[in-house]
């Protein structure tokens, strides 16, 4: 199989891996707490508490950096976004005043900067490693 034809195969399949994870990832840090705290002067917080985020935050790196080592740097830019897209949408689609479409697009936006931060360090850090791994270091073929 051609170089060309691989990719074709594995740069899809690398951004469905990236998104289902990051649903998955969202379902087992968020997903389990729906709840509100009401505190004695009438004031809530939550429903999220600081570690869930940012444990999801940390474990979301993980695959990331993967797809960005391995050169999928569109799902590793776009896979997670799109993920944590679907998956807050679902999760907060229940308010009923309709502002949970504002958080959404934060999360969106917030992960998509993450993401593209994260991949371009991959990228530089590892980039050259990755040619010589590949036997095209020096030859101007990539």
């Amino acid at each position: 199989m051609t170089r060309a034809w691989k990719s074709l195969i594995t740069q899809p399949l690398a951004l469905l891996a990236l998104t289902a994870t990051s649903i998955a990832l969202w379902a087992a840090w968020l997903g389990w707490d729906q709840h509100r705290d009401v505190h004695p002067d009438g004031s809530t917080t939550g429903p999220y508490e600081p570690w869930q985020v940012i444990g999801l935050v940390l474990t979301l790196l993980l695959p990331v950096c993967w797809a960005a080592y391995h050169r999928h740097f569109l799902a590793a830019i776009l896979g997670t976004p799109i993920g944590l897209a679907i998956a807050s949408f679902y999760d907060w689609s229940d308010d009923d005043s309709g502002l949970f479409v504002i958080g959404v697009g934060l999360v969106v936006a917030g992960s998509l900067v993450a993401s593209l931060v994260v991949t371009a360090l991959v990228g530089t850090m590892f980039g050259s490693e990755g040619d010589l791994e590949r036997g095209s270091y020096g030859t101007g073929h990539r």
